[in-house]
C-alpha cells in the first residue's frame, strides 16, 4: 500500500516520488481519440463509465417517475422524463410547455413511424445508444425524426450509417427524397453521384417508379443532370484526346530538332557519321519522324496538298518554325523560311496557328527545352 507523503515531507526534498494510483478499472471507460466505445467512434475523450450508461438506459426502460406519456401508432405508449426530452430536443422542449397534462404527466404523440422506431429514438435521447439491427431496420424513420426533433447527433449518426453501407441501388432514390426534405446536403450529394453511376439499374427499381407518379419534375431534374453529365464526361474524354495530341506534337517538335541537330541512327546533318552499333534514341517520336523525314526527302508530290505525308511535314515545319527561338542555330530546313512568310501569312490562317501553340504550350511547359521558347509566334 503506498505510504502518505506530504508535498513538504522530508521523502519528497530527498527525491522520493510517490508511487502513482492504479489505472482505473473495467466498470470505467477512459478512451483516448480515435478509438472505440461501445462499437461507435469517440470525438475527442471520453472518461464516461459503462455504468452510468446503463443508469441512463435502466431509467429509460423502468419508466420511473415518468411525467411524459408518448403516444405511437397502433396505441403504443412509451414513458419518458420531460427534463430529458427537452435537453435533448429543443423541439420537444417546445411541444411540452403547450401540452395539456394528464394528472402529473403531459401527452406528446409521434405518429406515422412504426412504434419501435420511436423506442429507439427516445432511448438515443437518453443514453446516446442503439442497436444495429435496429438502425438498420428503422434508418430512414430516425433520420425524419432527428431532423423533426432537431436532434442533430442522431441525424449525423443516420447520415454515417448510410454513407458506411445502408445506402443501396434499391433505396438511394427514397434517400435521396428525404435527404432534400431533411436538409442534409451531404446525404443528397451523396445519393445523387450513387444514381447517376448506376442510373439504368436505379431507374428499374420500385423507388424510381414511384418518384416518377408522386415528383415528376424531380425526374426531369435527375434526368437533366444525367444529361449533363454525360456531356462533362464526353467533354472530358475530349480534352484527354486533345492533350493526347499536343503531347505528340511537343513530342514531335523535340525529335525534329533532335535529328535536324544530332541526327539519329541512320538520319540527320550531312556532316554527322553515325555508328552501326549506336544506341537506341530516347526520343519516342523519332521513328517516326525518321520514315516522315525520308519520305519528304525523295517524295516527288511535295507540294503541299498533293502527298499527305508530305502535307504533314509541311505543317510540321512550320510548327516548329513559330517555337523555334533562334533560326540559326537550331538547324531545322526552311525554319527561316516559314518566319518569313508568316508575315505574309492571313490574319484567319495566324489566328489558327497562334490559338493551336497557345494550347501546345499550355498541355507541355517547354521553356526549358532547347530552341523554344514561349511566346515565339
Amino acid at each position: 500500500m503506498m505510504e502518505n507523503v506530504q508535498v513538504g515531507s522530508p521523502q519528497v526534498a530527498n527525491g522520493v516520488v510517490p508511487v502513482p494510483p492504479p489505472l482505473p478499472g473495467p466498470t470505467t471507460s477512459y478512451n483516448q481519440k480515435g478509438l472505440l466505445m461501445n462499437g461507435s467512434p469517440l470525438r475527442g475523450y471520453s472518461c464516461v463509465s459503462t455504468a452510468t450508461k446503463d443508469l441512463w438506459e435502466n431509467l429509460f426502460d423502468s419508466g420511473y417517475k415518468a411525467d411524459v406519456i408518448i403516444n405511437t401508432d397502433y396505441d403504443g405508449i412509451i414513458y419518458a422524463h420531460a427534463n430529458i426530452l427537452g435537453i435533448a430536443s429543443p423541439t420537444m422542449r417546445g411541444i411540452l410547455k403547450q401540452s395539456k397534462c394528464r394528472g402529473r404527466r403531459r401527452s406528446l404523440s409521434i405518429r406515422g413511424v412504426p412504434p419501435n422506431a420511436v423506442k429507439v429514438f427516445i432511448r438515443f435521447l437518453y443514453s446516446s445508444c442503439f442497436e444495429k439491427v435496429d438502425m438498420e431496420d428503422y434508418v430512414l424513420h430516425l433520420l425524419v425524426l432527428s431532423h423533426v426533433f432537431a436532434v442533430p447527433r442522431l441525424k449525423r449518426e443516420c447520415e454515417c450509417q448510410l454513407e458506411q453501407g445502408l445506402l443501396t441501388i434499391e433505396n438511394v432514390v427514397d434517400i435521396f427524397q428525404l435527404a432534400l426534405l431533411c436538409d442534409a446536403p451531404r446525404l443528397g450529394l451523396i445519393c445523387h453521384r450513387m444514381i447517376l453511376r448506376n442510373f439504368k439499374a436505379v431507374s428499374e427499381t420500385e423507388g424510381w417508379k414511384i418518384m416518377k407518379q408522386s415528383h415528376p419534375m424531380l425526374e426531369k431534374e435527375l434526368l437533366e443532370s444525367m444529361i449533363d453529365e454525360e456531356n462533362r464526361q464526353k467533354e472530358r474524354v475530349r480534352k484527354l484526346k486533345d492533350r493526347k495530341i499536343y503531347l505528340q506534337l511537343y513530342e514531335a517538335m523535340e525529335a525534329l530538332v533532335h535529328i535536324c541537330r544530332d541526327g539519329c541512327r541512320t538520319i540527320g546533318p550531312y556532316d554527322k557519321d553515325f555508328n552501326e552499333d549506336q544506341a537506341p534514341c530516347n526520343y519516342a517520336a523519332c521513328k517516326g519522324l525518321e520514315l516522315l523525314v525520308r519520305h519528304f526527302a525523295g517524295c516527288k508530290l511535295r507540294v503541299p496538298g498533293k502527298c499527305i505525308h508530305c502535307k504533314r511535314m509541311w505543317q510540321l515545319l512550320e510548327l516548329h518554325s513559330r517555337l523555334c527561338a533562334d533560326s540559326s542555330a537550331c538547324g531545322v530546313p526552311l525554319c527561316s523560311n516559314f518566319k518569313d512568310r508568316m508575315k505574309k501569312q492571313g490574319k484567319k490562317d495566324e489566328i489558327k496557328w497562334k490559338i493551336l501553340v497557345e494550347k501546345l504550350l499550355r498541355t507541355k511547359t517547354i521553356g526549358g527545352a532547347p530552341f523554344f521558347v514561349k511566346g515565339t509566334f
